[in-house]
């Protein structure tokens, strides 16, 4: 479950179509973006090999096996690991033609990939991350969909409120005590999403989900895809039911992770079983499944955590921009006023039970974005108050900027769209943010240099799919703004090594490619769906991906009672491993092939602003 922490002759090219990570070891790969490219864009795939083969000539072929492009390989940039010396780039941007096509060096062949408009490319990779969040509803408003998806956690319209648990060390969700503590209740937080391939729903990784589908929509306008606008909406529902205006307490969290160190109570991630099945279990094991625990982000007449108030708040205003709404507005409003910001600690940062689920340390990108979203709907809806939340985003933005060693937009940094809005709004900051904004992208521009595959995440570290995106992401909103493309081929490039460009031939997201993820970490795909790449998927999931290879030291561990096994357990991709980083496709290996909202919310993001 998701965690954070815890010389051409001189070779023969032997007739093999690459199909991503499942290839024999040591045979030359092609690697290429699978979804494709508009035409427009830069357009570079990979030769990998055991060697550098210099004058290596490619081809590209369409559907009828017409040569429509040729060229030759670039020289290699640098070496992947013991059995691939050599990734050498080929520039396959002069094809423009809408078409199927292949990349051919002798006898290896790439898997296929497009070029189409970007609408046709991208918008419906919007509805399938739409589809996605329609796959993680909870409650009794579920749609079925593909995996036949049932009414689930019912009970969870009547929950008690606990204090906060106490663990066995912080790097552990194992709770100590033969009980939780209540403090009252009931609350009402039916609905919602599940986080991630569990039952456990959280504010913050909602508020942000939130946050980007409602960027997404408003970027998209007219073209977004149907379902969008009710999806969202359903988060928002759920956000609303977490904030309670009059007692100024905002929830947190729904659910525990683990039982307890004696086991006498089971968490989520103690039992594989289907969602829908929670609100009839019996027993003492089992009472805190059935009738889930509820935790409070802060206690009545104590402030908010800003990180919290500040996504949740930025949710209600961008709901307002779209709305027109004035009641939106004021909610977004009240909860802003209620969040602390004086003398804020590490201490008052709060994102989950435990803070190692998601452990952040940053708010003032939160409470800036929650500025300008203000500041962009007072404005739309002529609020005398918008030029007060402008200057007050000007202030969290003047922190942030002053702060030390920053990110880039995902998860734990919210402030690329915080700027861009705040921007929007008329911040006199205006060349401060653009800085910032070209600072984090040639952060991500000087990684990719370094990279035989031109990838600017770290992808020996958590979230490696969700910093790409980001980066992408990033880019648009910096073209937008701007009108300068300068960063168009680094976005094309950051894209395309998330869905196939990389040492695994990998797509990370599901249903784009022929290499996506087949056994995700995802209790309901596990249980529901096919574990083979045919439907019924998870489809418009993005997983994880490449990840540290040394948390895999201890193997992938057992299966838990209930749990398909995969066609093909275990390391299929062994020989791809290198630069410190591992994929694994197999239930096991939550590390790598575990899909979350914040994942597939800022690639959404991403394809909208793609172009």
């Amino acid at each position: 479950m998701r965690v954070r922490w815890l010389g051409i002759a001189a070779l023969v090219l032997v007739g093999v179509t690459t199909g991503g990570s499942h290839a024999a070891p040591d045979r030359p790969q092609i690697r290429v973006d699978e979804l494709g490219f508009a035409p427009g864009e830069a357009k570079i795939a990979y030769l990998l090999a055991p060697r550098a083969l210099p004058g290596a000539s490619f081809s590209v072929v369409d559907r009828r096996g017409r040569t429509v492009l040729s060229g030759t390989a670039g020289t290699s940039r640098g070496s992947w690991n013991g059995a691939y010396g050599a990734v050498q780039p080929l520039d396959l941007s002069a094809l423009r033609a809408a078409g199927t096509y292949r990349v051919r060096v002798g006898a290896v062949v790439s898997p296929p990939f497009r070029v189409a408009r970007a609408a046709s490319l991208f918008v419906p990779r919007v509805a399938d991350v739409v589809a996605f969040f329609q796959a993680q509803r909870d409650g009794s408003h579920v749609i079925p969909g593909p995996l036949h998806r049932r009414p689930s956690h019912l009970n969870d319209r009547r929950l008690t409120v606990y204090d906060w648990p106490r663990y066995e060390s912080p790097d552990s969700d194992v709770i100590l005590g033969s009980s939780l503590k209540p403090l009252g209740g009931p609350v009402d937080l039916e609905g919602g999403w599940v986080d991630a391939g569990d039952f456990i729903k959280f504010t913050h990784t909602t508020a942000y989900a939130e946050v980007m589908l409602l960027a997404t929509r408003r970027a998209l306008g007219g073209k977004a895809p149907p379902g969008l606008a009710a999806e969202a909406r359903y988060g928002l529902r759920w956000l609303e039911k977490a904030w309670d205006p009059v007692s100024a307490v905002l929830q947190l969290q729904v659910g525990i992770g683990s039982g307890n160190k004696a086991g006498t109570f089971h968490g989520d991630h103690d039992l594989w079983r289907s969602p829908e099945r929670d609100d009839h279990l019996t027993g003492a094991k089992d009472r805190y499944l059935s009738s889930r625990p509820a935790f409070r982000a802060n206690a009545p007449g104590r402030p908010v955590p800003p990180n919290l108030a500040g996504r949740v708040a930025a949710s209600f205003a961008l709901a307002a921009q779209l709305d027109r709404s004035r009641a939106e507005l004021n909610a977004a409003a009240r909860l802003f006023a209620a969040a602390k910001v004086r003398h804020v600690t590490a201490a008052d940062v709060v994102t989950a039970l435990p803070h190692a689920f998601y452990p952040e340390s940053s708010w003032l990108d939160d409470m800036e974005l929650a500025g300008a979203e203000l500041a962009l709907a007072g404005r739309l809806l002529h609020d005398p108050r918008a030029t007060g939340w402008l200057r007050a985003a000007e202030g969290f933005a003047r922190g942030y900027l002053a702060g030390g060693e920053r990110d880039t937009l995902n998860l734990y940094d919210t402030s690329a769209l915080a700027h861009a809005d705040l921007i929007r709004a008329g911040s006199h900051l205006r060349p401060r943010l653009l800085a910032d904004l070209r600072a984090q992208l040639r952060r991500g521009l000087a990684r990719a240099a370094k990279d035989p595959f031109g990838a600017a995440a770290r992808y020996d570290d958590f979230d490696a799919a969700p910093h790409t995106f980001g980066l992408a992401a990033t880019a648009g909103l910096y073209r937008e703004l701007t009108g300068d493309r300068r960063y168009d081929a680094f976005a094309t490039q950051q894209r395309g090594w998330a869905l196939g460009a990389n040492a695994w031939g990998a797509s990370l997201m599901i249903g784009v490619g022929s290499a996506f993820p087949r056994c995700p970490q995802h209790v309901v795909a596990n249980l529901a769906g096919s574990l083979d790449g045919r439907p019924p998927l998870l489809r418009g999931a993005v997983v994880n991906g490449p990840n540290g290879k040394d948390i895999f030291a201890g193997g992938l561990g057992g299966y838990l009672p209930g749990m398909r096994r995969c066609p093909r357990a275990g390391d299929s991709s062994a020989v791809f491993t290198g630069h410190g980083s591992r994929y694994v496709d197999d239930v096991r290996a939550w590390q790598t092939v575990e899909p979350a909202l914040d994942f597939s919310a800022v690639a959404a993001l991403a394809f909208a602003l793609s172009d």
